[in-house]
């Protein structure tokens, strides 16, 4: 049986300075007066204790009715529509409590719903805003009413079983721009080269190079005939995320990893625009999400649930494991964009031996935040103390060994691409052009 707990209502509170506190006091003051204080005093208190004993009428065939999944987006108004039934169809009053994951910023935690007579069922909306990505869960509300007289709060707990993910924005002011260019799509790209996929068999023209001609169809039909290739279309796209310890870094206002999250989830919208198949990784000293390239909408939820619940470990990452992952995954050719973090010496050697098999059948691009301090010497002119000389020389430090990097990694086939914060998105959509566009994949 639920418990129903009861606190002074307002009215109890006003009764007794009224009638309680004055009958006492007439009857310790006035002798005369004491048997009338004390039968009014009784008769009080009688009613207090029945109205406690009646308690549990106020929330009888009440309940709450909580979806059992919502799903919002970070940093985003939302609401949660909530259900109150009632069993006997008679006017209520009651208020109804949910507390907010943390996390969370409601606006109110406590609404209060009327129940006109006659009427079964009440809704209402309970507003919040997330400020953390996630899952998080709502297991219990709070109802409370007036007993039948009036002189008890009576609060009784709901059990609920909700369940909120909240994604990954997409709709922030640095990537608006990336998002409408993905999403919304861009003029056709104009191709460099024939295409290497067989589309059709078709007769000779003048100016048909000698590799285009198909001999054995030729030998058939006793006249030239022509191979006709087009560019491939559904080609396999991986974003791999670097969720490890230097996917904490801060960026403005977000982390590195959030960043990394919103911009994957835009070059998949990209990449199902243009006709090819989208897929995930993300790793950190193992494997921590993985779904295969594909595309519709199905499939872009999928991805959008696989990663939305990533936080930033603690650990190095293992560039061995997510390589030989990919190597035993991906039977086909596919272009992996790694966003990870490289200006650690040790983790850049580590990258450079893990994807050196893997640019063996694949083509791999690595994307990572250009450090703030990484900038040729004396390209900031802003000099007003010994103190900026050195902090303009220990960048141009970084600046070197990332160049140094870039020339070690395209020596094996694989390409680093340093990216501002600013045009993250943007950038990475650019490499993914490019990488069309040349027909590299």
């Amino acid at each position: 049986m639920t418990t129903c707990a009861i606190v002074p209502s307002p009215r109890l509170i006003w009764l007794t300075a009224l009638i309680g506190f004055p009958a006492a006091t007439a009857g310790a003051v006035l002798p005369g007066a004491r048997l009338v204080s004390m039968a009014l005093a009784a008769i009080f208190l009688t009613m207090v204790l029945i109205d406690a004993a009646l308690r549990r009428r106020a929330l009888a065939g009440i309940r709450v009715e909580l979806p059992e999944l919502a799903r919002f987006f970070k940093d985003r108004d939302a609401e949660i529509r909530v259900r109150v039934h009632s069993e006997s169809g008679r006017a209520w009053r009651i208020r109804v409590g949910i507390v907010a994951p943390e996390g969370f910023e409601a606006v109110a935690e406590e609404q209060e719903v009327i129940l006109p007579a006659g009427a079964r069922a009440a809704d209402f909306a309970w507003l919040c805003t997330p400020r953390r990505r996630g899952r998080f869960r709502v297991d219990a509300c709070s109802l409370e009413a007036l007993s039948p007289l009036g002189l008890w709060l009576v609060r009784r707990g709901e059990d609920a079983n909700l369940e909120i993910r909240v994604y990954p924005n997409l709709r922030r002011d640095p990537d608006l721009k990336a998002l409408r260019r993905g999403v919304q799509g861009l003029h056709a790209l104009r191709q460099v080269g024939r295409g290497r996929e067989f589309e059709k068999l078709r007769e000779y023209v003048a100016g048909d190079g000698y590799d285009e001609i198909h001999w054995k169809a030729t030998a058939r039909r006793g006249r030239p005939i022509t191979k006709v290739f087009q560019v491939e279309r559904t080609q396999e796209v991986y974003v791999v995320i670097d969720n490890s310890r230097l996917s904490a870094r801060t960026i403005g206002n977000d982390i590195v990893l959030e960043r990394a999250l919103s911009s994957a989830l835009i070059v998949g919208a990209a990449a199902e625009r243009r006709g090819d198949l989208f897929g995930l990784a993300a790793f950190s000293h193992q494997v921590e999400a993985f779904t295969r390239a594909r595309n519709g909408k199905a499939h872009y939820a999928a991805c959008r649930d696989a990663i939305y619940e990533l936080q930033p470990r603690p650990v190095s990452p293992d560039f061995d494991e997510i390589a030989t992952f990919l190597r035993l995954r991906l039977r086909r050719r596919a272009l992996l964009l790694f966003l990870t973090e490289l200006d650690d010496p040790v983790l850049a050697e580590n990258f450079i031996r893990a994807t050196k098999l893997l640019a063996r059948r694949h083509l791999v691009l690595a994307g990572m935040l250009r450090p703030a301090e990484a900038r040729p010497l004396f390209q900031d002119s802003d000099i007003k103390s010994s103190d900026d000389i050195y902090r303009q020389l220990a960048g141009h430090l970084a600046w070197r060994k990332l160049r140094e990097l870039e020339a070690t990694l395209a020596r094996q086939g694989v390409r680093l691409a340093p990216l501002e914060p600013q045009s993250l998105t943007g950038s990475l959509i650019g490499l993914y052009d490019e990488v069309k566009q040349r027909q590299l994949l």
